[in-house]
């Protein structure tokens, strides 16, 4: 039963990263819908096409950003919202036999909007540190991830947002400190506000191009709680689950709560901007990879 419910979880997800590259390839043609153009300019589609190539980066981003909810991106939950930032972030993990790892990184990176709806993530591998140091220091895989934003409503408009990702890691670890092969993971990412309250959620399946069998195709469920304060400040509480209906962990699952507090968008200087983040995530479960990570989380928007 369990198995059938996975298979089918799968194709669901699977879909929906083949439907995130259809909207991919539809964007670059696709007109913005309601989009205000120079009077100057021929008002016909080919007017239009001038004028959205002669806009410029960061005029199409703010459009972009215009267009869908203003929350903050969550500590651990990957937002459904586009955003572009270099982001860095740091993990201190505490094993339950007291072994420490520590992530500088923590497989983030640059986020950029090159196209209306779209959102590409060059994440820079990690660097992974051990103590004590049986298992040997050094770097994990490389992560890469691409939203499709299909629906969303600014705060006056609905307040609601629904994207779709297509995320992969490549084999990059060195010493072990990844499992050693390719993973694809399609998701889907919902989020909706309700005044200064926001949920935002996704729901993915990570699929390892090779040792399924030890590795298994992992069911990967976020939800992230937040609540906005004074304008800049975000408490909030997530859950982070997996769930392994195949593979040498068949039918564990590991839950996380994560409370924490994302401070930002505090101005610096024109477009850029500095988010600070902190929490802890606590295992609830007796099965987990690990007791309790604290989380910081250092962003530059721009």
């Amino acid at each position: 039963m369990r198995s059938g419910f996975a298979r089918k979880l799968t194709f669901l997800v699977v879909a929906a990263g083949l439907l995130c590259g259809v909207g991919v390839a539809r964007a670059g043609a696709e007109r913005p819908t309601g989009e205000v153009v120079d009077p100057s300019l021929d008002p016909t589609a080919e007017g239009s096409a001038a004028a959205a190539r002669a806009e410029g980066w960061f005029e199409r981003v703010a459009r972009t950003q215009a267009e869908q909810p203003h929350w903050i991106t969550p500590l651990v939950t990957v937002t459904p919202r586009l955003e572009e930032e270099f982001r860095f972030d740091v993990l201190h993990q505490t094993m339950p036999d007291g072994s420490t790892t520590n992530s500088y990184g923590g497989g983030k990176g640059l986020e950029l909007i090159p196209a209306r709806r779209i959102e590409l993530i060059l994440g820079v591998p990690p660097y992974l540190t051990h103590n004590p140091p049986s298992a040997r220091d050094g770097v994990g895989d490389t992560p890469f991830l691409l939203k499709y934003r299909l629906l969303s409503a600014p705060e006056k408009e609905g307040n609601y947002i629904l994207t779709l990702f297509l995320g992969a890691s490549a084999p990059t670890s060195t010493h072990a400190n990844g499992p050693g092969h390719a993973i694809v993971t399609p998701t889907v990412a919902f989020g909706k506000g309700f005044g200064p309250f926001d949920v935002q959620t996704t729901l993915g399946v990570a699929v390892p191009t090779g040792a399924r069998d030890r590795l298994g195709t992992p069911v990967l469920h976020n939800v992230a709680f937040q609540y906005r304060i004074l304008k800049k400040l975000w408490p909030e509480l997530e859950v982070n689950t997996t769930w392994w209906p195949n593979g040498a962990k068949a039918g564990k699952k590991q839950v996380f709560l994560t409370p924490g507090l994302v401070v930002g968008r505090l101005p610096i200087w024109k477009r850029l901007g500095l988010t600070v983040g902190a929490g802890v995530q606590i295992a609830v479960t007796d099965y987990r990879a690990y007791d309790h990570s604290l989380v910081l989380s250092l962003r530059l928007p721009f």
